[in-house]
């Protein structure tokens, strides 16, 4: 029988030695190397194909590019020139993303009386530092007590601002800067809470999230037990992976009565963000980025289901991307940091010296309150990531 000798691995060619007496079978082996050499070319044309088509559909063409930036529905949301933002020289390069989870169902007037379907159920500030080095997400209680700035009225359905200015309020609830002053409104309380500069303004519609998911295949989150919400019935019967496809995602991120909740905000808040991890994690994996079908499908839902300023593929890479270390420590989910429990009105009163920590670390870009400077070695040299577990960033500001 023929000896077959592996050169180096560099080389990942195949040597056969053979004598004359058995040159038919070996040449019968040769014969299938070249097959398999061939089956080799054409898989790695494929796969080639397929690169050139993500290169495409991520942005590399500038044709394609252009034409997905403008499936994105632009609004005014944004004042980087705002008073309102402390220490603006060290936020230079800084990009933070201010995403609002908008319901329009039916009855969302009822909340805000003369305002049809405009109320922002979930706010996020997505903090992205200079060096990309982690990201940050901050959600905002919906129930937050703030006291509102005074803002142009916002009209839902023409995505216009009117001349009406609707004066500060206080007390009121967070969610009640959208229903009345819409993308800017949100932008100028954000700021004035934080001293961020938000540069990118994202609004998506929760009905769309079920469009995205079923994009992708669907995502997977982790169910810490039974999820019993009092109004949309049972999510989970047991604790384990939960496969979310379609209206079963709607459900996820909006269920805020479920059985053993500490409070509804906050229950809803973690499963948002887990939810939103586990979407960019899809959405940025082989499986999607190699399939030009899926990634187109998704960049339509996600384009259809959105409004903001400044966004488009490159803005929507960079967070995408800083988001797929979610299991590197490279991410940090909070809450913003209350009392834990609603007052007489029925409001989550903040903690203010905890949010102060959070965002002037976001600011300075320091650790987080819990969090330990760890020295790596990598290409950017030393870096901070994320040491703490949520219920010691939870102890240093104050939550629950």
């Amino acid at each position: 029988m023929p000896a077959v000798e592996a050169d180096t691995a560099a080389s990942k060619q195949v040597k056969v030695r053979y004598d004359d007496e058995e040159k038919p079978a070996t040449r019968l082996r040769e014969k299938r190397v070249r097959l398999d050499k061939r089956s080799v070319q054409l898989t790695k044309a494929a796969v080639g194909l397929l690169a050139t088509l993500v290169f495409v559909a991520t942005g590399g063409a500038w044709g394609m590019k252009t034409w997905y930036n403008s499936k994105f529905d632009q609004v005014a949301a944004l004042d980087v020139n705002s008073a309102d933002i402390k220490d603006a020289p060290a936020q230079l390069g800084d990009e933070n993303f201010l995403i609002v989870g908008s319901d329009t169902r039916a009855g969302a007037a009822q909340e805000v009386p003369g305002v049809q379907g405009a109320r922002s159920d979930a706010v996020l500030l997505a903090h992205v530092p200079k060096d990309r080095g982690r990201a940050v997400v901050v959600s905002f209680p919906r129930d937050l007590e703030v006291t509102r700035p005074a803002c142009n009225r916002w009209d839902p359905n023409t995505r216009e601002y009117t001349d009406e200015v609707v004066p500060e309020a206080h007390p009121v609830k967070l969610n009640t800067a959208y229903a009345v002053g819409g993308p800017r409104c949100v932008t100028k309380l954000v700021q004035q809470l934080s001293g961020m500069r938000m540069n990118h303004f994202v609004s998506i519609d929760f009905q769309g999230f079920k469009h995205m998911v079923d994009a992708v295949g669907g995502v997977t989150v982790k169910a810490e037990g039974p999820i019993i919400d009092g109004e949309l019935g049972t999510i989970a019967t047991k604790a384990g992976p939960l496969p979310l496809h379609g209206d079963k995602a709607l459900q996820f991120v909006r269920a805020r009565k479920v059985q053993g909740d500490p409070t509804s905000d906050y229950g809803r808040m973690q499963r948002q963000q887990q939810f939103i991890g586990a979407l960019l994690r899809k959405a940025m994996s082989q499986d999607v980025l190699m399939n030009p079908g899926k990634l187109t499908g998704f960049v339509n839902a996600f384009a259809n289901a959105t409004v903001g300023e400044n966004i488009g593929v490159d803005q929507m890479l960079t967070l995408a991307q800083s988001m797929k270390g979610l299991n590197t420590g490279t991410i940090s989910f909070l809450t913003l940091p209350t009392t834990g429990y609603a007052n007489e009105r029925g409001n989550e009163v903040l903690m203010q010296e905890g949010a102060d920590m959070i965002f002037q670390a976001l600011i300075n870009d320091t650790p987080l309150p819990g969090e330990e400077p760890e020295q790596q070695q990598g290409n950017g040299g030393p870096e901070t990531t994320a040491r703490a577990d949520d219920s010691t960033l939870q102890q240093q500001t104050g939550n629950p």
